[in-house]
């Protein structure tokens, strides 16, 4: 069970990395302080008082940064060069002090699945800035954080069960990630066609296209004799 547990918290740190980093720090950093779990040595380091200062403030930034429809999608895009290689290196301190080799493919390992979370994230906040209303935006930023917390929390008590989920939610990453990705290409497609910056999308077969109406036709003139006229001429 001891490699069940080091697994689910190496993969679970860099699955939340992926959807809120600063969050993940600070509930690891609070566990470990408060002797909720036993950190391994190499995360020890999130504990220190300083570390969960940085990460706490940056929380609350991100906290306001992601209820704000197109700052949200701007802060997601900028994150995108810190949670991926933050999950990454989460992931290999997580394993403990081991051979190169395992920490190498826990890296990488946790660092592909942090680019999965963080992609999945992102491609749906595009798709729900394009709702005028901002409840969606809160909605979707608490429900985010709160998925890490209950992540985090049966990552770190229930392992089996987290490494289960986790495979779910991998299984449904591969199958959304290609429709996210076509929605938002048409999505940017059709803002480019407004702008002028690109042609409108080829139509498909199966859309339903505008009718015009056409003029009547008019019946072609047809000269009409009379033969009583003709008789007397």
């Amino acid at each position: 069970m001891e490699a069940v547990n080091i697994i689910a918290l190496s993969m679970g740190a860099a699955w939340a990395s992926g959807i809120n980093l600063y969050a993940t720090i600070f509930m690891l950093g609070y566990m470990g302080l408060t002797g909720n779990i036993v950190l391994p040595e190499e995360l020890q380091v999130l504990s220190d008082p300083l570390v969960m200062t940085a990460a706490g403030f940056m929380y609350c930034v991100e906290f306001f940064a992601d209820k704000v429809p197109g700052v949200d999608s701007g802060w997601d895009s900028l994150h995108t060069f810190i949670r991926i290689p933050a999950g990454a290196m989460l992931a290999a301190s997580a394993v403990g002090d081991v051979t190169p080799a395992v920490e190498l493919s826990a890296a990488l390992v946790g660092g592909s699945l942090a680019a999965g979370s963080h992609a999945t994230k992102a491609g749906g906040r595009l798709l729900i800035n394009t709702s005028p209303e901002p409840v969606s935006n809160w909605s979707a930023s608490v429900g985010e954080d709160l998925l890490v917390i209950a992540g985090l929390w049966t990552a770190l008590n229930h392992p089996v069960l987290f490494l289960i989920a986790l495979v779910v939610f991998v299984i449904l990453m591969v199958w959304l990630l290609p429709r996210l990705w076509r929605l938002l290409k048409a999505m940017f497609r059709r803002i480019g066609s407004w702008l002028g910056l690109c042609d409108p999308a080829p139509a498909v077969d199966g859309d339903i296209k505008p009718t015009v109406d056409e003029p009547e036709a008019k019946p072609p003139f047809v000269e009409h004799h009379n033969d009583a006229e003709d008789k007397r001429s």
